[in-house]
């Protein structure tokens, strides 16, 4: 089989972080469903939870250490109030950053909102192997995150890299 012809879906858990939503009314965890789904992806688990540092960690915790979770998209709490702690309860998780997403995030959402994208704190990493992604709560900037960057990254058909290929070598020593 050729590198072209591989499908390779990821095993994907999705966190809405909100005290204002519920998963009935959830427009940007729909949309990261919906569009992790239509590339062939499989989503193992989706769960709403309140802004929360530690409950956020918790659930974060529990993902990555179970193999059936390949990768964790957040959406919502990667703000400037005081409310929102996403980064702050994923950083200390990760073994290793992935500073390229955050930056390319801001690029691509500055195409759609121009300098409001300066107060994202979208963050990506890696821990025990799982792939981590928080971005902002919006449904415009999970839509301009997934179709600008994790589109093209859980893909592994795309070229000259992506991360799914880096997929079996994470937890290397």
């Amino acid at each position: 089989m050729s590198t072209t012809e591989q499908k390779r879906p990821v095993r994907i858990a999705i966190m809405t972080v909100s005290d204002s939503r519920t998963l009935e009314n959830d427009t940007s965890g729909d949309a990261l469903q919906r569009m992790a789904t239509e590339d062939g992806h499989e989503v193992v688990e989706r769960i709403l939870v309140p802004d929360d540092i530690y409950r956020i960690r918790y659930e974060i915790s529990r993902w990555i250490i179970d193999p059936k979770v390949e990768a964790v998209i957040t959406t919502g709490g990667t703000g400037l109030t005081g409310r929102d702690g996403t980064p702050e309860a994923v950083a200390p998780l990760l073994d290793r950053t992935i500073e390229g997403f955050g930056e390319l995030f801001r690029w691509v959402s500055y195409q759609t909102v121009k300098t409001s994208t300066i107060a994202s704190r979208a963050l990506g990493g890696v821990a025990n192997g799982t792939f981590i992604f928080c971005l902002p709560g919006s449904t415009g900037a999970c839509k301009d995150a997934w179709k600008g960057v994790l589109h093209d990254q859980l893909d592994i058909n795309h070229r000259p890299c992506n991360l799914v290929e880096l997929m079996p070598r994470l937890t290397e020593s």
